[in-house]
């Protein structure tokens, strides 16, 4: 079985790129093909490996803003010759999908999340894009048109589809009518550890986008004089330094190893966004250490209520304060926290993902000729 891997677009690691790192593991002699990709930026697996890039990869240097490449990512994604591979796996938060293939090849998409600025987050998306340009705002509105009708017409293309959570595959029936299997997001466990070091700070993990809601955490910790560390970078690290108070420290990017440590004597992960899945919760809970969640999206299926976690119900500084109060007056177990986390392990995702490709296949193989009549 000769294997393909595509991917959106490499310019930095995360927690889609880790999913990368796990579908390579599990099919090592399978290449990447990615719409461009910033080599120094690769982590672990994909240090060394195979990374086939497309015509926007016009320097070897680092590209600083894929972003603006996106109106010529459609077409470079369907210039890819994926002919003579018997299975395509794409993970797509975007145009990974829409690969071309012929029909002796399977393509399943590991779906992260339909095109977030194309469906029912645009406003978010293109209110941060154009600001309060009007002219900006109507067209990039008509281009997202057009891409709604492409992001369809592309996700026809598709054989199987897989969700990282039941969230995901709702919006994927939602959006593209198709039903999807869910094979959870993995979390790499062994990176983190229970300590016995409890901190009194609570911890914030994320790229500082508007939409990660981190304000939120900023401006709670900031009234109630509670400390907080803030890990990531992003467009919206003025902003938030500005409204932040002395209790709030902003610790930039972090190495892994650092990273583990923080998880392991943090009080408490506040993950204050929306999520698809969500990566930092369950990295939080592999080091023992509860979720103070907004309880909307992803984190419902990763997150135990009064039992790995706590939740909140509104997006505002007011509803996580009153969570923070609930939290501190409960005690949680460290090892069971651990033992929850453990189950989406990316040992359980490598094992799911091998058999699910394996089984679809032979399926695929019985099934090739179905609907097809010879008259006579």
């Amino acid at each position: 079985m000769k294997v393909a891997i595509v991917h959106d677009w490499l310019p930095f690691m995360g927690g889609a790129e880790n999913v990368i790192i796990n579908m390579h593991e599990v099919f090592p002699e399978a290449p990447i093909y990615t719409t461009m990709c910033n080599r120094m930026n690769m982590r672990g697996a994909l240090r060394d490996a195979d990374i086939r890039t497309t015509h926007l990869q016009k320097t070897n240097k680092k590209m600083l803003n894929h972003r603006r490449l996106f109106p010529y990512m459609p077409t470079a994604m369907e210039s890819i010759n994926l002919n003579g591979y018997d299975v395509v796996i794409s993970s797509s938060t975007s145009v990974g999908k829409s690969v071309i293939t012929g029909p002796d090849t399977l393509h399943i998409c590991y779906c992260n999340t339909p095109m977030r600025y194309a469906w029912e987050q645009r406003h978010n998306y293109i209110g941060s894009l154009t600001g309060k340009g009007a002219m900006k705002n109507r067209m990039i509105s008509y281009f997202m048109t057009f891409m709604r009708v492409w992001d369809y017409a592309a996700a026809a293309r598709v054989d199987v589809f897989v969700g990282n959570s039941v969230n995901v595959a709702r919006r994927i029936r939602k959006h593209y009518r198709r039903d999807a299997y869910v094979i959870h997001c993995p979390v790499r466990a062994g990176m983190f550890h229970i300590s016995e070091n409890d901190g009194e700070f609570y911890l914030c993990v994320s790229r500082l986008q508007e939409y990660k809601g981190i304000e939120l955490a900023v401006k709670a910790c900031t009234k109630e004089n509670l400390p907080l560390y803030v890990i990531g970078t992003g467009p919206m690290k003025e902003k938030l330094e500005a409204m932040a108070g002395p209790t709030v420290t902003f610790l930039g990017f972090v190495k892994d190893e650092d990273l583990s440590d923080y998880y392991a004597r943090c009080k408490a992960l506040i993950f204050p966004g929306v999520e698809d899945f969500g990566i930092t919760p369950l990295e939080a809970q592999a080091s023992g250490r509860p979720v103070i969640a907004l309880g909307k999206g992803g984190i419902l299926e990763t997150v135990v209520e009064n039992e790995t976690g706590v939740f909140f119900n509104e997006p505002t500084p007011e509803s996580l304060t009153e969570a923070i109060h609930k939290f501190e007056k409960m005690t949680f177990d460290k090892k069971k926290i651990r033992a929850h986390a453990m189950e989406f392990d990316e040992s359980v995702f490598k094992d799911r993902l091998k058999r699910f490709v394996e089984e679809q296949y032979a399926a695929f193989k019985e099934k090739q000729l179905e609907g097809i009549t010879i008259y006579k």
